[in-house]
């Protein structure tokens, strides 16, 4: 399944880019599963992920749970709960 993911604030920061698309497993499924697969991936990952409970997600613009299901061509942002311009 091949999805866009954009990043924002300190994420986008920590990552060294905004966006990227990405072909997931068959598995991910769920906004909380594409997150735990883009942690496994490791660096720079795992650090810019590093306190979860502070980062929020959208699945097409609006706000997803982690159990949010994904399908072909969705768009998540991840983001912490308060961003700037």
């Amino acid at each position: 399944m091949q999805i866009e993911v954009l990043y924002f604030a300190y994420l986008r920061e920590q990552l060294g880019f905004d966006r990227e698309d990405v072909a997931v497993p068959e598995d991910v499924r769920t906004v909380g599963a594409l997150r735990d697969w883009l942690v496994g991936k490791g660096e720079p990952y795992a650090s810019a992920f590093a306190n979860l409970k502070r980062i929020r997600a959208a699945l097409n613009e609006e706000l997803a749970s982690d159990d949010a299901a994904l399908k072909e061509g969705d768009v998540v942002a991840f983001f912490p709960p308060v961003t700037g311009g």
